[in-house]
């Protein structure tokens, strides 16, 4: 058996120091690079636009349709997916009522923490369902929704427990990824 000379082997102990070293914060300063450029995981991102800053809704006391309020009542944590569309809406709005209501039925046993919120009037043969409720377009409510007027069609929004508007989906958004968001935001309850 032949041993090394003790410069040898102390030469190769400094270079597995010199390796560790380089293996440890190298992967510290590619995540700090990631980090800074704006990256995240898939399973990290929203599928929805994170409002910046939020729009506070806190104040605001919406009127269901029947003139009664409707109070945002932060302990019950309720999360709200609203839906503001214009008066002419028809085809379009019946659709995205359909979808609404299948992403709320989605949400099973949670469902009890997931309100739509309709502002204005329901288009014809829109599905009933008890986690709706139409409120009144009053200009401080339709106010409190950031780039409501999209040509492209009507978005959608989330509002959290408090009453903060969090996240817009654009027109034409994918259901699918609704359900995702609100689905994470239920598991911080």
């Amino acid at each position: 058996m032949t041993s090394m000379p003790p410069d040898a082997g102390r030469a190769r102990g400094r270079w597995m120091l010199v390796a560790l070293f380089a293996l440890f914060f190298g992967t510290v300063f590619g995540a700090g690079v990631l980090r800074f450029a704006g990256w995240q995981p898939a399973g990290h991102k929203n599928h929805g636009e994170m409002l910046q800053p939020p729009s506070d809704a806190r104040q605001i006391v919406p009127r269901l349709a029947d003139g009664q309020p409707y109070a945002w009542q932060p302990g019950e944590r309720i999360w709200r997916i609203v839906v503001a569309p214009p008066a002419d809406c028809a085809a379009g709005c019946l659709k995205l009522a359909r979808d609404l209501d299948k992403v709320w039925r989605l949400f099973g046993h949670n469902a009890d923490k997931v309100e739509i919120l309709w502002i204005g009037p329901l288009p014809a043969g829109a599905p009933a369902t008890e986690a709706r409720r139409q409120l009144q377009a009053t200009p401080e409510l339709l106010a409190a929704l950031p780039r409501l007027q999209d040509p492209k069609g009507v978005p959608v929004y989330v509002i959290d427990p408090h009453g903060f508007v969090i996240l817009r989906y654009p027109p034409g958004f994918d259901a699918g990824g609704l359900y995702k968001d609100v689905a994470k935001l239920l598991k911080l309850i």
